[in-house]
């Protein structure tokens, strides 16, 4: 699915404009990006959560070359955790 069709089935099931619908599907999205970003857990009962982890550095040799060992310095990842009625239903 796509944003585009997630914003025609909002707009349909809740009878709108597919500008409001647009409007509410991109207030959605931008309030979950602005409290992931801010390091809040974003949960949605039934569906599942949002949270930022971080990963350490890491040593990267490429194909057993130890000539070219790497470091790659550690960063945060977004993480999803399925809820338990979606994966009910998925698996």
């Amino acid at each position: 699915m796509t944003k585009s069709q997630l914003i025609a089935i909002v707009a349909k099931k809740a009878h709108l404009t597919k500008k409001a619908s647009n409007d509410a599907v991109e207030s959605l999205f931008e309030e979950i990006i602005r409290a992931v970003k801010k390091g809040e857990k974003v949960v949605i009962s039934g569906f599942g959560t949002f949270y930022i982890s971080k990963v350490g550095d890491k040593q990267v040799v490429p194909f057993g070359n130890e000539e070219k060992r790497q470091t790659i310095k550690g960063h945060k990842v977004v993480n999803f955790r399925v809820g338990k009625p979606l994966k009910k239903e998925v698996w």
